[in-house]
């Protein structure tokens, strides 16, 4: 072991380490971003549905939410820069496949390979933050997260909708934008990162991994396809519910007497920080996910925008987010307090969601923006803290595991949200359709009313009617997705605040690993 290896990092050598690590973090949420104002666009291109445009975003959520807690594990045993590396190739093979895939069966494909990648970079940005950085100044850092999370999130729809917009473009280059960035990631990283690596046995929980992703997959479907592929109460509808408990059950059984080193430790669940910072984590990616990812149909659809117009509107969520996470990091940095900010944090998410529960397709877009603002606002001062506490509970050995935990099972909650909403979505939209057009004398199909329409195509009537349905259709989103931020913030009111510690270690080590220099 040598002095060089262990040695704090300098201020420096921190940000130019950092550098790297938020590009990467670019791509990775750039990747769902770019894409949200061209989905309108794509899925009509490719003759796909409201379950089609569903499952584009729900198969990168499922395949990083599946793939989040091993490469958490994998951080704590092997060398941390060449898994983000490796995290980044994937990514980009991923990008490549979608951007020439014919058809939606190969583009959802191409995004759950994508998600994999996603997962990593995800995962591993915060790990290796966390390695870097004790608690008490990681807020600082963890601000620039925000920033990135927030410029990403700005830019994307932005960069996304104009080309989209661009004659000779089109929406295919969507997945072709990131790779560049990728590939100077990698080089940086190359050369900036140089962290410590672990040795020690290795035992990955891939059992536990494939039942947990299985059973979560399983019921997803079911969410997703019954109402319009089968019925509610048919034996297909029976039999994937209980597929996906059976496994979801296995799951835990693995999980507590199998598994040597569980992907999901049980055990971590003891502490009460980590267990309602856990639960907080899958409601906040219920209501987020869930109802925020469907803000572009409502604008490109109720709202008659172009891609590009619809992606400006995503400015005054994302402004409010920016604003928050750097604050609120800078604020943490220097008092070590936190729990002010879930707490706030959470309060405005709930407040946000209710409001935009009551807009519709005739609400003046600056009210709508405003509510956006304050959703935006509570999201800023939430997300990246709930990392950071249970982070700061957690001994450096099992950084890469505790961190991927809440990752992990806010990108579960996301899943679910983004699938159960989209289900809903389409369902009141089918409903609100065959009613408008029963009334104004058009004949219409259960398959009509469930597909995605070329506005510009239809008369005035009938695209008033599509549109009257996805606006209040989106409010009711909120609406259901509303009481899932309010149980996330009664279990934020119960963690017990402690002070950030400001070295690396929450304890001295069981066991002398052997360091070797990255």
């Amino acid at each position: 072991m040598t002095s060089e290896t262990t040695r704090p990092m300098s201020h420096r050598e921190i940000l130019e380490a950092l550098s790297g690590l938020l590009l990467a973090m670019f791509v990775a949420m750039l990747s769902s971003t770019v894409v949200s104002n061209a989905l309108p666009r794509i899925v009509t291109d490719l003759h796909g549905s409201q379950s089609g445009y569903t499952w584009v975003v729900v198969a990168t959520l499922l395949t990083m939410t599946a793939s989040t807690p091993i490469w958490g594990k994998l951080a704590d045993q092997f060398n941390k820069k060449v898994l983000v590396q490796s995290a980044l190739v994937i990514y980009v093979i991923g990008s490549l496949i979608a951007a020439t895939a014919p058809s939606m069966g190969v583009l959802i494909g191409a995004r759950a390979f994508q998600g994999l990648g996603v997962g990593g970079l995800t995962a591993l940005v915060q790990v290796v933050i966390a390695s870097m950085v004790p608690p008490r100044e990681r807020g600082r850092y963890s601000g620039y997260i925000g920033a990135v999370f927030a410029v990403a999130t700005v830019s994307g729809p932005l960069i996304g909708g104009v080309l989209v917009d661009v004659p000779g473009l089109g929406w295919r280059s969507c997945f072709y934008v990131g790779i560049p960035i990728a590939a100077l990631a990698f080089v940086v990283l190359q050369k900036k990162l140089h962290l410590p690596v672990v040795k020690r046995e290795v035992n990955i929980d891939y059992l536990g991994a494939g039942l947990i992703v299985g059973g979560v997959s399983t019921l997803l479907i079911w969410v997703s396809l019954a109402g319009n592929d089968f019925g509610w109460g048919s034996a297909t509808s029976y039999g994937l519910v209980a597929l996906g408990l059976v496994l979801l059950v296995a799951a835990v059984y693995v999980e507590l007497k199998v598994a040597v080193e569980p992907v999901i430790p049980v055990q971590m669940f003891r502490d009460r920080t980590t267990a309602l910072a856990t639960v907080a984590s899958v409601l906040v990616g219920v209501a987020m996910f869930g109802a925020t990812v469907y803000l572009s149909q409502y604008f490109q659809i109720a709202r008659g925008m172009t891609p590009t117009h619809a992606g400006l509107m995503s400015i005054a969520m994302v402004g409010g987010l920016l604003v928050s996470s750097i604050v609120s990091g800078r604020v943490i940095t220097r008092t070590g307090l936190w729990k002010r900010f879930l707490v706030g944090g959470m309060a405005l998410v709930v407040v946000g969601l209710f409001l935009l529960s009551t807009i519709d397709e005739k609400t003046s877009l600056v009210v709508v923006g405003a509510f956006m603002a304050i959703l935006g606002v509570g999201l800023g001062s939430t997300m990246q803290n709930l990392v950071l506490a249970v982070q700061n509970n957690a001994a450096q050995s099992e950084m890469g595991t505790a961190s991927a935990v809440v990752t992990f099972f806010r990108s579960m909650g996301g899943s679910i949200g983004v699938s159960a909403l989209g289900a809903l979505l389409s369902a009141q939209v089918s409903d609100k359709v065959t009613a408008g057009l029963t009334a104004i004398g058009v004949p219409t199909s259960g398959a009509q009313s469930h597909e995605i329409p070329d506005l510009s195509a239809l008369p005035a009537p009938v695209r008033a009617v599509f549109e009257h349905a996805f606006g209040t259709a989106t409010g009711e989103l909120f609406l259901v997705a509303a009481p899932f931020a309010l149980a996330a913030l009664v279990a934020v009111l119960f963690i017990r605040e402690v002070p950030l510690r400001t070295t690396l270690e929450v304890e001295a080590e069981a066991r002398e690993p052997e360091v070797v220099a990255a």
